[in-house]
């Protein structure tokens, strides 16, 4: 689930990008929609319904436009409730862990150790720029 969940970020990651290259509604953005939304008809059987659903009628139009500004505006919510449930199933299972083997025993506690070097690194850096002033 964790792989999963990180393809899906990626891809609607990318649909994010695409829409909100479309949305400035110019020649290269008008004809980049109508050839991305295109390539959904290469789906066998419903992709040819796909594309009039994504268009909103016969042709990349304002309804087009008005659907691509929705999306824009929902998939940011999308993403973020997704990345939180990718974040949690990587803390279930573990990275890169294909035969679900347990391997706690070569990890560190993040609270403590990587917190108390960090302010440490924080304390450095500011010793540092109070010197420097």
């Amino acid at each position: 689930i964790v792989w999963n969940a990180g393809v899906l970020l990626f891809l609607l990651m990318i649909i994010t990008s695409f829409i909100g290259y479309v949305l400035p509604w110019g020649q290269m953005s008008f004809w980049a929609a109508t050839v991305i939304t295109n390539l959904l008809s290469a789906i066998p059987y419903i992709g040819d319904d796909i594309v009039k659903w994504v268009w909103g009628g016969f042709s990349v139009s304002n309804a087009t436009l008005n659907r691509f500004y929705s999306l824009h505006y929902l998939l940011p919510f999308i993403l973020i409730a997704l990345a939180i449930a990718h974040i949690i199933a990587l803390h279930e299972d573990g990275s890169n862990n294909p035969i679900g083997v347990r391997s706690d025993i070569d990890k560190v506690p993040f609270h403590h150790y990587y917190t108390v070097k960090d302010l440490f690194g924080v304390i450095i850096l500011l010793i540092g720029l109070c010197v420097l002033a």
